[in-house]
């Protein structure tokens, strides 16, 4: 039961270290990229809301995190917090 139990944790550990939401990946956005390309980039967004055209997507949690606005299916603006 034990192994099974550090298997799980190295598991979880492993997920975490592997996240797309850091800097290097931050760094890769830019105005104007295609939506489909950023969701190439940082997978599916944790959550996402909008209207008339204009749309905001997040990746992450409170701690860190990169927010992404659109204008229909382009980048238009983009932020991020604690991405190391």
């Amino acid at each position: 039961m034990k192994l099974r139990s550090l298997a799980l944790l190295s598991f979880c550990v492993l997920l975490a270290a592997c996240s797309k939401v850091n800097q290097e990946n931050y760094s890769k956005l830019s105005a104007g990229m295609p939506k489909a390309e950023v969701e190439k980039l940082l997978g599916s967004p944790t959550d996402c809301s909008g209207a008339l055209g204009m749309s905001s997507c997040t990746w992450g949690d409170k701690n860190s995190f990169i927010s992404v606005q659109y204008a229909g299916d382009k980048v238009l603006m983009f932020s991020g917090q604690g991405l190391k």
